[in-house]
Parts: C-alpha cells; structure tokens; sequence
C-alpha cells in the first residue's frame, strides 16, 4: 500500500496546484520554470492520472456510459439521458464535458513532450523516455476514446496558438487511428512490465491491451487478435492471470490482483473516493436509484449453459436458481442477506430481519412501503462492501482494463477472422471456469463451450462479455459497434408493477422471456404484469457518431458537425 498512498499523494498534490497550470491558456500551457527537473515532469504525468480522463463517472457512481446501454437504469433518470431518449445533441453537457476532458489531457500531453528535455541536464534519459511512454500512451487512449465516439475529429500534436486551435479541421477516423496504433507502439516497447508490488502505473501490458480494445472497436481483427494474444503472453513480473474468485476481484482484497491490467487508485484516507449512496439498498441507508435492468438479469445462462428461454431450469418464480454465478455476484438475489438487511422487494414483506441490528425493521425496500425503492426490484451487488454502507463512501480502486477483456477480446477476433480454434475456446473456458470457482479443465463442473460453429460461438462471446463486465461501462460501446443500439435502445425499460396492481402468484416475473439471436430480451407480451418505466427512443440515423459539442462548432468554422446533428 505504500506505494499506493505515494502516488495518491502526488495526485493531490497535482490536484491542489492544476489551478495555477490551467490559468495558462492551451496555446501556452507551460511556464519558464515548470519541466525543469524530474519531480516536474513526474507531477505533470501523474495530473493525467485523475479518473475523469480514463472513466468518466456518474457523481453518484458507477461507469458512466453503462447508463447509456440496457443493462441499468438511474431512477428518473431516462428523460434527462440523451442517448436512451434519442435526445442527444450538439447542446449536450456531458459530451461537451466528455470532449473537453479529453482535449484537455492531449493538449497537456502536447505540453509535456514539447517541454519534457528542459528536464535532461538533471533528470536519467530513461527516467524521461519512460514518462514520454507513458504521455504518448495517455494521449493515444484520448484520441481512440474520441474517434469511437465521435468519428473524425481533430489530430493535434503540438500546442496551437489560439488563432491557429480555431482554424483546425477533422483528421479521418482511419487516420487518427493508424497514429494511435503507432502511439501504442511506442508506449509498448518503452515501458515497464512492472513496476514492483503495488505500484499502479501503465505499462507495456497496459498499452498492448488498449491497443487490443481499440483494435476491436474499430473492426480491426487482425490486430486486436495480435494485440490480445501480446498481453496473454507475456511472463514473469508484470504478466496476468485470472483472479480466483470473481466476485472478491471487485472488493478492496482484489486491488492488487494480477487481473488487473491498470487501475485508478482510489482511497478514504487520501480523500479521493465517491459517495455510492445510489448504488445501496434504502434499508441500508441508500436511494437504491441506480439498478439493473431485468434485461441484464435475463441475459445470464443458467447453470446448463443455456439461455433462460431455452434452459428447463429456469424459473420465473424463482429467477436466481440455476442460473450463472456471476448473476448473484452482480446482483442481489432475493431473500438474501445484503448489507446487514435481508434484501426483498416482495409487495408483502413489509418488515424484514436486519442481521446488523438484531431484530425486525420496517422493509424500506418494497414499493409498498418506500414509493421510491428500486423500481425494476434489483439493486447492485458488484464491487459494492459493507464499509459503502457503513460510511458511506466508495474508494475501490476503478478498474480501466482487466485481462478478462483480453481473452475474450482475443476469442471474438479469431471468431471474427473465421479462426475459431482451441485456443478460442480457452480463453472463453478460462472466464466461465472462474465464475464457477474450478480450473478450466474441469469440464463436468461448469458449462464448457465446445462448439467450433462460427455464428454460435459469436453469440456466446457476445453474452459472455455482457455478463462478464456487467456494470464496468463496455455494453454500451458494444451495442454501438455491433450495430445493436437501434434494436437494444428502442425497448421499454420494464420493472415491477405498482404493489396495488402486482398479481403475488407471478412475483417478481409472470413467464419465460423470448430473448432474440442477438440476446435482445422482449417484454411486449407481458402486458399489465410489467410496467414500463421508461421507453427508450434511439436515433439511429445519427446516434452512432455523438454530435460534435456545439460551442466547438461556433468557434471553429473549419469543425463540420456529424451527420444529422
């Protein structure tokens, strides 16, 4: 923990002092005095550090862009949320601040590697090489977070003179991402494996797998499988494994886990951490505002390997029996002990056994008694601890990118070049394996995949990634690359209907869900025995490009906005 606390630390310092930085304008964002000497160069590296530049965040909690997809809700939330209301345009705040963020950690990037040799009388070459890898690489991830989500857009490397940053046009999508690649590159071949127990900075296993997830957003097989398959081989210090157990990889016990390829550190004491009260149960003190979707409920398999709708164990009745361990990790099952509280959303269990203080309490989980308990009747379990409870605070590290990822992006890839071989199913066997607690070669213990049919194994890999990284912000970017957006984000967000109206012999579900090839679930048939919290309207004539932030356009008559914007 040491050198956890170290660089946190750091951050504040840099947090404290970025005031006195930005009063610089971005055509002039160094001074006389700064670069000069290694802890300068080191503290502008570690400002770039700061999640709003790898993960943008609800205030609340949870990944930001896990909103935009159909695997949770944010109570009230649909109408002020632009991409499931098919509202989303130029005026938008958030893709402002989401366009802004990232220019602001290239244009302090630029910075940096045009100032970085004022440092070189007084600082070792290979200390100042490695922290240009590690600038480059932040950079790079910055313009693959930008042309996924906005297409062409600007290509800056060095610092503009303001008359010059207002003049600049769209670079090709293609482009910008062949520098990237080459940015990655660098970054691979000139940084650390590792850094030493507990030390969380990028390094080359790092820029290998976001050079493998930007490969894969970008339909680029070839080199998402090359990228993927880098990072599995890699050895010694500084490679990666699978952690044991899935569910404690999300808790503080598994913020050095070997799964993790790079994190965000986050921690109470150093005063950097979130307020998760969106994410608890109302019995344990919390709104219980953000919840999954029965959609995400329903894509998980059960215990056979097969799809509720096609699994004779499944039971509406009873929906966590037989089904997928990760679905009770993630979620909180009904019945069950959560946050000192037995957690039920039942109509009639008014009253419920609180393990934390003894003795009954009132059951402010049910809408029969709290109006504004989870709607869908689901809350979060994932990455969630007592302590969040206890004292109301988040501080588990933020996980970027973990090795989980790079197997199954690895897996689509083959699939994808219509390679679908042994090693496919491995690393698709070594994910479900861990969520069954056994090795990957104990076949009879959990649902091995088998099968070298191309469009089935597409279809399990896109399930697995779903319910794999349920809640870590990756299904939205998935629906929009597979083209699935338009289907997904144009079905009603269904929950449980009023306690005056819920029919107790069809608690929580009335029926089977028909769930499509694509894994898209359909409520329609359900009629008065769900109700439709929100209906969810993408526009699919522009909503795979998000519309470049108004004020950009206003200033710069060279900045075409996207199409139908």
């Amino acid at each position: 923990m040491k050198h956890i606390i170290i660089a946190l630390w750091m951050l504040m310092i840099v947090a404290a002092s970025c005031k006195k930085l930005d009063l610089n304008v971005l055509d002039s964002p160094s001074t006389e005095s700064f670069y000069t000497n290694q802890v300068q160069l080191e503290l502008a590296i570690n400002d770039l550090y700061r999640l709003v530049f790898w993960s943008p965040v609800k205030e609340t909690t949870g990944s930001w862009e896990e909103f935009f997809s159909d695997n949770c809700y944010y109570r009230g939330g649909g109408g002020s949320n632009p991409v499931i209301a098919g509202s989303l345009n130029s005026s938008d705040a958030n893709v402002a601040t989401f366009w802004t963020d990232s220019y602001k950690a290239i244009a302090r990037v630029n910075a940096f590697l045009e100032n970085k040799d004022k440092a070189a009388a007084n600082t070792p070459a290979a200390v100042i090489t490695r922290l240009e890898a590690e600038a480059r690489l932040i950079r790079a991830f910055q313009y693959a977070k930008l042309i996924s989500h906005f297409g062409d857009v600007p290509l800056i490397t060095k610092t503009l003179p303001l008359s010059e940053a207002n003049q600049v046009s769209k670079t090709t999508k293609a482009d910008i991402y062949t520098f990237v690649k080459a940015e990655f590159d660098f970054a691979a071949s000139n940084l650390p494996q590792s850094y030493g127990t507990g030390v969380k900075r990028l390094t080359k296993g790092a820029a290998l797998a976001f050079k493998a997830r930007t490969a894969l957003y970008m339909n680029d097989w070839a080199t998402a499988k090359e990228a993927s398959l880098a990072v599995m081989q890699l050895t010694g210090a500084g490679s990666y494994t699978l952690n044991a157990s899935y569910a404690s990889l999300f808790q503080k016990a598994g913020e050095l886990s070997t799964e993790i390829i790079f994190s965000i550190p986050r921690d109470q004491t150093q005063k950097v951490s979130g307020v998760p009260d969106d994410m608890l149960t109302r019995n344990a003190g919390g709104f219980g505002a953000t919840m999954p979707t029965r959609e995400l409920v329903d894509a998980f398999e059960c215990i056979d390997g097969k799809p509720i709708n096609e699994s004779s164990l499944y039971n509406p009745l009873n929906p966590f029996a037989n089904r997928d361990p990760r679905l009770a990790a993630t979620v909180v099952p009904f019945n069950t002990y959560w946050l000192g509280y037995n957690y039920t959303p039942h109509p009639d269990s008014t009253q419920v056994w609180s393990s934390k203080l003894g003795r009954k309490v009132t059951n402010n989980d049910t809408r029969s008694v709290a109006p504004f308990a989870s709607f869908t009747g689901f809350v979060f379990k994932k990455g969630i601890e007592q302590s969040w409870s206890d004292m109301h605070v988040e501080d588990n590290d933020a996980i970027i990118i973990r090795y989980a990822e790079i197997l199954i992006t690895y897996a689509e890839a083959k699939i994808e070049l219509g390679e679908a071989d042994a090693m496919v199913l491995d690393a698709v066997n070594r994910i479900r394996a861990r969520a069954y607690g056994v090795t990957v070669d104990q076949t009879t213990s959990y649902p091995a995949v088998t099968t070298l049919n191309t469009a089935d194994l597409k279809k399990i890999v896109r399930r697995e990634r779903r319910v794999e990284f349920a809640f870590e912000g990756l299904r939205y970017m998935d629906l929009i690359r597979w083209k699935l957006a338009e289907k997904a984000l144009t079905r009603p967000i269904i929950g449980l209907p009023d306690p005056v109206n819920q029919n107790r012999a069809k608690f929580p579900f009335p029926g089977v869900t028909p769930i499509d090839a694509d894994g898209i679930a359909d409520y329609s048939g359900f009629g008065s025995d769900v109700k439709i919290l929100f209906n969810r309207a993408f526009d699919k004539t522009k909503q795979y490009l998000w519309p470049i932030p108004v004020q950009e356009v206003r200033l710069n008559p060279k900045l075409t906005q996207n199409p139908n914007y």
